[in-house]
């Protein structure tokens, strides 16, 4: 306890152990569901899903353990939803780039954010945000990661006429979405009800507890599985051969990056290295920058506002530390054969519920080890099941809101958009985008309210939007 004492500064950090093991836990089970996700994203590229689910995994643990030795931070990584969708369906399947230059993107991308990170650059343009936007963001981010759990958890559904409708619970997919939305919605008020009453581990109870209930439902016929449909069963399978097919197909994705005669591009017909020198990887290449770094700002931001972590003039003390571990982590990740790895926002889980040091990154980065053993428990817990936990971190995170100024209107008013923003583009760094024009055209007339940095940033999102 000593050691650990030394080494994670707990005590200055006014946390335990026990503690910090515990968010750690509860933020792993709320991010676990990218080792199911994204190897279902980045197969739809020709790359090989069992080899995805070991490189995802080994990113995660690489990840945390780097967020954990170079920052001491609790913050969880692993590969980003929304950019692994941008690598599968925009750049391999839409541009016509091989999945091997994608991944060279991948890593370039981290080299200059970890050059950047040294510079202070990018400290120095999360600094440059103004509190206003930070408090926004994270209320924004709490909205996001609520409407991701009620989508996770079929609470909400897709709608041709209103883009998104309630769940009829006791229609045709009763067996199904009906009956996980059901359960999702029990949890949530089981996760109220505990945390009342001051229950220790309130969420991993709930988490735990939701599951139960799940699995007994499947048992008895009421939960029905329906693989095509993303409706899988919650019982454990340790039937499965034991992980050396998936283990050699990880083999043949690891350094697959810097495989230069398979770098290719339908559209151009350009291939091998003269493809670095074309205009169409300049733009996949800036996209990959831009969206990860303003994802990543919105995710610290959000997830350490209104917490120790964040100090009253809206500074991260750690923040550059934290960068340069996410920038190491990106280029890790791209090497060993999986898209960018980046900060998660469900990280703001475990932060809300009293994580403060790198011990609880380090929970993190021991348990996505363990998942290549233990595989099949946990892709067994269901999204129902953690969808609870998501939505009352996302009830925490709202209450940064209270801290706008709503009466100053040209301060006000870019916040609300960039929460509406984040929430109806389904994009942190879409809502940044929003919100920060707004903000610097809202005041630059007003004397000390916006800098150099601010308008550079307004101008970079904006020519995003006209180009990109």
């Amino acid at each position: 306890m000593n050691l650990l004492e030394r080494l994670f500064k707990l005590r200055e950090n006014n946390t335990t152990v026990r503690r910090e093991i515990y968010t750690g836990t509860i933020t792993f089970i709320a991010v676990s569901y990218i080792l199911a996700v994204n190897p279902e994203i980045l197969s739809s590229t020709g790359m090989a899903r069992g080899g995805l689910f070991y490189a995802t995994a080994l990113a995660a643990f690489a990840g945390c353990l780097t967020m954990t030795l170079v920052a001491n931070a609790p913050l969880a990584l692993a590969p980003a939803m929304g950019l692994n969708a941008f690598f599968a369906y925009s750049v391999v399947v839409g541009m016509g780039f091989s999945w091997q230059i994608a991944l060279f993107a991948v890593t370039l991308e981290g080299i200059i954010f970890f050059f950047l990170s040294l510079s202070s650059i990018r400290e120095k343009i999360i600094n440059a945000i103004p509190l206003q936007l930070k408090y926004a963001m994270g209320a924004g981010v709490g909205l996001f990661i609520t409407l991701i759990a009620f989508k996770s958890s079929h609470i909400i559904k897709g709608h041709p006429v209103t883009l998104l409708t309630m769940q009829n619970i006791f229609g045709p997919e009763f067996h199904t979405a009906g009956i996980s939305a059901l359960l999702a919605f029990a949890g949530t008020l089981l996760s109220a009800y505990l945390i009342h009453r001051d229950t220790p581990g309130a969420l991993l109870v709930s988490i735990f507890c939701t599951w139960g209930v799940g699995i007994v439902c499947q048992l008895t016929g009421v939960y029905k599985i329906d693989a095509a449909n993303g409706f899988y069963s919650m019982l454990p399978n340790f039937s499965t051969s034991a992980l050396t097919e998936p283990f050699r197909e990880f083999c043949s994705l690891f350094g697959s990056a810097f495989d230069v005669e398979s770098w290719s591009c339908k559209s151009s017909g350009v291939s091998g290295a003269k493809l670095l020198l074309s205009a169409d990887f300049a733009v996949i290449c800036f996209a990959f920058l831009f969206t990860d770094f303003f994802d990543t700002v919105g995710t610290v931001s959000g997830a350490v506002v209104n917490t120790p972590l964040m100090k009253e003039n809206g500074e991260i003390p750690c923040l550059r530390k934290v960068l340069l571990a996410d920038s190491i982590a990106t280029f890790v990740g791209g090497v060993l054969g999986t898209s960018t790895t980046t900060t998660f926002v469900e990280s703001s889980i475990g932060i809300r519920i009293g994580a403060r040091t790198g011990l609880s990154a380090l929970t993190c980065a021991v348990l996505f080890l363990v998942s290549l053993i233990a595989a099949p428990l946990f892709l067994a817990i269901p999204g129902f099941a953690t969808a609870p936990a998501l939505i009352i971190v996302g009830f925490m995170m709202m209450k940064s809101a209270k801290n706008i100024d709503w009466d100053d209107i040209a301060g006000a008013i870019p916040a609300y958009i960039l929460i509406s923003a984040t929430v109806f583009t389904y994009s942190i760094s879409d809502g940044i985008g929003l919100g920060v024009i707004s903000y610097t055209i809202l005041n630059s007339f007003r004397k000390g309210k916006i800098n150099w940095i601010l308008c550079l940033i307004s101008f970079l999102f904006m020519v995003k939007y006209l180009y990109l």
